[in-house]
């Protein structure tokens, strides 16, 4: 590949639901412009982007891919991601390292939630944008329809660039308005509009050059005076609407019939911002804040957005450098780490495929093998001068589940594979939860996990069980309530003999207090920690149903201690004893986590959800609109939501998202309290 500096090059994103074409859009692209000598298939698995075993099985992107693209001296990295919601992830780690975004929608299904999502996320990073009308060949195929739409959903100006050329099995091309001339197939030679298209067309002309216009304060003087803008005028204009996000040019293709290619291709490289046309990336310093322009002459910052697992390669880390340049055979300071990584040869990816390059240029998204300390979300800089840039913010995980390792031999790979796992996805995470004893791993649905499950299986050898997780609960007292136990234990020999008086009570702000409060020295000192020991292994493994025991005060207040056969373990398990007395004397209660849940779905949606909320116990707090969509937010109880990831799904045909995050603790309504408990006992019976 040649070398491409700061102002030839693009780094677009793909965005858009699920199977609306970006793979094959993409696909069409790379065979157009000669990479590929054939168009692969999805079905096929052979297509550039969609390069993993898993994806090929699945016939969906899971993770995004670069594709550059050489087109009239001019790279274009497109960024293709995947459509499914479980891997939003990949979309806000692919918009953080791009200059602007292509969102792509079915001419047949229109906007749908993908749609929404990608039009937020190039809006959140502040990408200038086109949207692409594809599938054109269809059945069903309906341009105004879907353009329309889309219009619903977002306030941006919808301004079409180019008209169909025939609709659904009639779709032959694309009439470029910039040119006025029609383009067949994949569009590299222009012939006359057809005379049943010149007033469509004549009259789309005109709303074009009105927003272009709109786009530079002297091109409206001379528009609104009633002057001619000559052509290039109108793209310059246009160009300016396009960076300030207040206008998105409209295209028409069909990816997988090779129709309208040229014409986007071109509107891409004099439309769509260089790196250097892009506001400054802001990184913070030793001294604070520094702009950073992309400039090969400018301190080194180098941002790691993704990092993949290779079986044979090894860990390949994709980095996009935003100042400054990388060269092979360099060392470089992870300012994240603290650390020096060396580079050995570094590559520009093309799906699977590394295309050797001997420098990175600033603005140019790169590739380099087999670094030790590296993980998504670094900084790459000059040791001399530290930067940081900034991690986007992610959504937090709402589907979870509890893993175990299937062998003994998987047991001890099983932490190494987790953190290697979420150092790769920065939406997985995992923890252990003391209070169920069991794993976590936590995604963004049923799909992710299954994904990064089968990862781990097929990448890390390390086999995994999933299990139904259980809830966190906690048990704690309403009242205060006293006790005493004496523990005695004479069988030959030295015997054991210790007795505790002591009183618990709900603790106000710490989570745990002990005081010892015995008079007249019934009890040695010396056998305060054996108490207070005994007290606390009660504490975590619970009374009531096996759970944490939460807020409580611990007073020790009175007891008794033989000369010869006191010792610290009778004292033990005395205080333990003691303590589930005086427990089930204060008022034992169980506390479950309460979630803070905001909901989003059509507005026809609304009643169902609202029903559905009512059988899980939720207190709704309160209902809203965002553009043309109801929220509701409502407090719900972790148990009742599990799995509401799938639910919502199946309610809402796929349109509906949620977030959800931990709020505080409540205490479980008494009628199922017993159920839990029940539930405890049985479990500790088969174990």
């Amino acid at each position: 590949m040649k070398e491409y500096t700061t102002q030839f090059i693009r780094n677009v994103v793909l965005v858009s639901h699920s199977s609306a074409g970006k793979t094959m859009l993409a696909e069409a692209l790379l065979h157009f412009t000669g990479v590929t000598t054939r168009l692969g298939r999805i079905e096929d698995g052979t297509t550039v982007s969609d390069f993993e075993d898993e994806e090929h099985r699945r016939g969906i992107s899971l993770s995004t891919s670069v594709i550059p693209i050489e087109y009239k001296d001019t790279k274009i990295n497109f960024l293709d991601t995947p459509g499914y919601t479980d891997f939003v992830g990949e979309v806000i780690s692919a918009a953080r390292v791009a200059d602007s975004a292509i969102v792509i929608v079915d001419a047949v299904s229109g906007a749908e939630v993908g749609t929404e999502i990608g039009l937020n996320y190039a809006e959140e990073f502040g990408l200038p944008r086109f949207l692409v009308i594809n599938k054109m060949n269809r059945d069903n195929a309906d341009f105004q329809k879907a353009l329309a739409s889309v219009q619903s959903i977002t306030e941006a100006r919808l301004i079409p660039l180019q008209l169909p050329w025939g609709e659904k099995a009639d779709f032959q091309g694309v009439i470029d308005l910039l040119t006025m001339k029609a383009y067949a197939g994949a569009g590299k030679t222009a012939t006359d509009i057809p005379a049943d298209y010149a007033d469509a067309a004549e009259e789309a002309r005109m709303e074009l050059i009105e927003a272009a216009a709109e786009g530079d304060d002297e091109l409206l003087m001379k528009y609104l005076e009633g002057e001619e803008l000559n052509p290039k005028e109108v793209i310059n204009g246009l160009k300016a609407a396009v960076l300030a996000g207040t206008s998105v040019p409209v295209f028409v293709t069909a990816g997988t019939a090779e129709i309208g290619l040229a014409p986007l291709l071109d509107a891409i490289v004099n439309l769509l911002p260089s790196p250097d046309q892009m506001p400054p990336a802001v990184a913070q310093g030793a001294g604070g804040e520094e702009k950073l322009s992309a400039s090969d002459s400018g301190p080194l910052a180098a941002y790691v957005w993704k990092t993949t697992a290779d079986p044979f390669v090894g860990k390949i880390t994709y980095f996009r450098v935003y100042s400054g340049s990388v060269t092979s055979d360099s060392r470089v300071w992870n300012q994240n780490m603290e650390t020096e990584e060396r580079f050995g040869g570094i590559s520009i990816m093309r799906g699977k495929d590394q295309l050797g390059v001997k420098i990175v240029h600033a603005g140019d998204i790169g590739s380099v093998p087999k670094l030790n300390a590296t993980s998504t979300g670094h900084t790459f800089c000059d040791r001399g001068h530290p930067l940081s840039l900034t991690v986007p913010e992610y959504p937090s995980a709402l589907f979870r589940v509890a893993i175990s390792p299937k062998t003994q031999a998987d047991s001890a790979k099983l932490s190494p594979t987790l953190t290697r796992l979420c150092e790769e996805d920065m939406t997985l995470s995992w923890e252990q939860v003391p209070a169920t004893r069991q794993t976590i791993l936590q995604g963004m649905g049923d799909q992710h996990i299954d994904v990064a499950v089968r990862k781990a299986e097929h990448k890390f050898q390390t086999a995994l069980d999933l299990h139904e997780p259980k809830v966190p609960y906690q048990e704690t007292i309403t009242r205060s309530g006293s006790a005493q136990y004496r523990h005695k234990k004479q069988t030959g020999g030295s015997g054991q003999f210790g007795e505790v008086h002591l009183t618990l009570s709900p603790a106000v702000e710490e989570d745990y207090e002990f005081s010892w409060d015995v008079f007249g020295g019934s009890i040695s000192q010396n056998y305060r920690p054996a108490i207070e020991k005994g007290a606390k292994s009660v504490m975590k493994d619970g009374v009531m149903a096996g759970y944490p025991v939460h807020s409580i005060k611990i007073s020790v207040f009175d007891g008794k201690e033989h000369p010869v056969d006191s010792k610290p373990v009778a004292f033990e398990i005395a205080a333990r004893e003691c303590f589930k007395l005086a427990f089930k004397d204060a008022g034992p209660v169980l506390l479950e986590p309460i979630m803070d849940v905001k909901v989003t779905v059509p507005e026809n949606n609304m009643g169902d959800i609202l029903g559905d909320m009512n059988t899980r116990r939720a207190r709704v707090q309160g209902m809203d609109t965002q553009k043309g969509r109801s929220v509701v937010s409502a407090q719900v109880p972790l148990a009742e939501i599990q799995r509401y990831t799938t639910d919502l799904r199946s309610m809402t045909g796929g349109r509906g998202v949620f977030t959800m995050e931990f709020s505080h603790y409540e205490q479980v309504p008494a009628h199922l309290v017993q159920e839990i408990v029940a539930a405890a006992a049985k479990e500790k019976e088969e174990e």
